[in-house]
């Protein structure tokens, strides 16, 4: 993961006029979407977290787990090099952001309080992600194995 030095991270060209206006301002304005409202945070199926921008692969549900933020949250971006961090000082804190390393597109913030092996939080908003189930997947959140053992 690099970061990157500026004070905003370099945008390339890249067209936006397929997003939606929450993903346009989350992606291109920092914003962050309301804990628990976005279509991810809950997400169970296998797949391929890309940038709803530029479709760069950046997260795997492989390394997705339940921070209890109401926000996805990855341990570990799905490559290196695929997401990129820069510092952010706004709302009178320093958090260091992630953004797409592609196309910059603002993604969310990264905290040193996830779990093992990286112990590292990707707390990620999901306007800012396109989710490619695996061949296969289940639709919908996935199944609790509760209520898989029950049949």
């Amino acid at each position: 993961m690099a970061e990157t030095a500026a004070t905003q991270p370099p945008r390339k060209p890249v067209d936006t006029s397929h997003l939606t206006p929450v993903q346009f301002k989350v992606t291109q304005k920092q914003g962050t979407e309301t804990a628990f409202t976005g279509a991810y945070w809950n997400e169970k199926r296998a797949g391929t977290y890309a940038c709803v921008v530029c479709g760069t692969p950046l997260f795997s549900s492989r390394h997705k787990f339940d921070s209890g933020t109401g926000w996805p949250s990855f341990w570990q971006p799905i490559a290196e090099g695929a997401v990129e961090t820069r510092r952010d000082r706004d709302f009178f804190s320093v958090r260091t952001e992630v953004h797409c390393a592609t196309c910059c597109a603002h993604q969310g913030h990264v905290f040193p309080d996830g779990p093992k092996p990286t112990g590292q939080r990707y707390c990620i908003n999901s306007a800012a992600l396109r989710l490619e189930p695996e061949a296969g997947a289940a639709t919908g959140a996935r199944q609790s194995e509760e209520e898989t053992a029950a049949g």
